[in-house]
């Protein structure tokens, strides 16, 4: 079990939705982001309910963030939330990407707590009372930290080489083999509906702020169903954005690469000087020592202005305001649902087996 604490564990004020005081329930905010699942979102629905129907002092609310669909998800979420008040849709005009939309979802959370949570149900919704008893205890953050992820070992490797590189260029602490299964108290809600970021990376967002938080051991589980959403374009995408995003060092390489090539041309410059003129040496010029300076000094010359390039990139994002998503329709969260057939948890549960969840 990973453990991350940079400020004592002080339990934050929640007397006023303490299930244990006056009779009152505590709200807790599921986020679900979702894109083409239409065989996973009955069964997601369908287990997080069976585990809040067993929980005492606690209430849900089950906000799913459709990242523009193009199957029966968005269909089959209508009927869920025109039948189900604690079930709130937002659907994006278009992709917007999963940080987008995962980071939509927390700013719409109106719980005490938030715990985000993957359709395809790798992470079991039934360890949600876990992560409850260690919130309760007075962290702020509490993350699965996979044990034995079912990913290939080249996907697995891959996954902890880019986490471990991120970790070591940032000042903020990044848990090594903890994945997006996570709760996260209010005090952290209120501060992601401040940030303005046009590239996020909501990981490292949350792991940036000086809260308690603290892992448990996650067996993930295999898919009910479909594929992984994310392609290789969108993990290597993944990784630029938290190179960049929270550490200046790619950007100060440029100038310490730059000072150690300047310094090492001046010494050997210095050495042929003296080689030359105290000792004598016969130097003969050389077409491949003159063509690998030539390729080295082409090469820093494009190299650097990419980073830079990056950076100056995101300034241009963020200053014009480019790439916000937009919600083409929300519903149980200020649109009215539209006509459709009623949605059960027994009509959940039908659907799921029939999927095979």
């Amino acid at each position: 079990m990973d453990t991350i604490t940079r400020h004592p564990a002080t339990p934050p004020p929640r007397s006023a939705t303490d299930p244990n005081r006056c009779g009152m329930t505590t709200l807790v905010s599921i986020l679900i982001p979702v894109l083409n699942d239409e065989a996973n979102v009955c069964t997601a629905y369908y287990r997080v309910c069976a585990v809040f129907d067993g929980l005492d002092g606690y209430e849900m609310e089950v906000i799913f963030a459709d990242n523009h669909s193009e199957d029966r998800t968005f269909d089959i979420l209508s009927e869920m939330s025109a039948a189900d008040e604690r079930v709130r849709l937002i659907r994006f005009s278009r992709n917007v990407g999963y940080q987008k939309s995962v980071l939509a979802a927390y700013r719409a959370a109106q719980g005490a707590c938030a715990v985000q949570l993957e359709c395809d149900m790798r992470d079991s919704p039934e360890l949600i009372p876990q992560m409850l008893d260690q919130w309760r205890q007075g962290h702020h953050v509490v993350y699965g930290v996979r044990k034995s992820p079912p990913d290939g070992p080249i996907v697995a490797a891959n996954r902890r080489a880019s986490y471990a590189l991120i970790d070591l260029i940032s000042n903020d602490d990044l848990p090594r083999n903890a994945g997006e299964f996570r709760l996260t108290d209010r005090h952290i809600l209120d501060e992601l509906r401040q940030i303005d970021d046009q590239s996020s990376y909501v990981r490292r967002l949350i792991c940036g702020m000086e809260l308690s938080q603290i892992g448990f051991d996650d067996d993930r589980q295999a898919r009910t169903a479909g594929a992984s959403k994310r392609p290789f374009k969108a993990l290597l995408s993944l990784v630029i954005d938290g190179l960049i995003n929270h550490s200046l060092l790619p950007l100060r390489s440029a100038s310490m690469i730059s000072t150690f090539v300047g310094l090492s041309t001046f010494l050997l410059l210095i050495g042929y000087i003296v080689d030359k003129f105290i000792f004598g040496a016969d130097w003969l010029a050389g077409f491949a020592t003159t063509t690998i300076l030539l390729l080295l000094s082409m090469t820093l010359n494009a190299m650097f202005p990419g980073i830079m390039g990056e950076y100056i990139g995101r300034i241009f994002l963020q200053s014009k305001g480019l790439g916000r998503p937009l919600i083409d329709t929300g519903l149980n969260g200020g649109h009215t649902p539209p006509d459709h057939a009623r949605w059960s948890p027994d009509r959940a549960r039908i659907e799921a087996a029939e999927w095979g969840g």
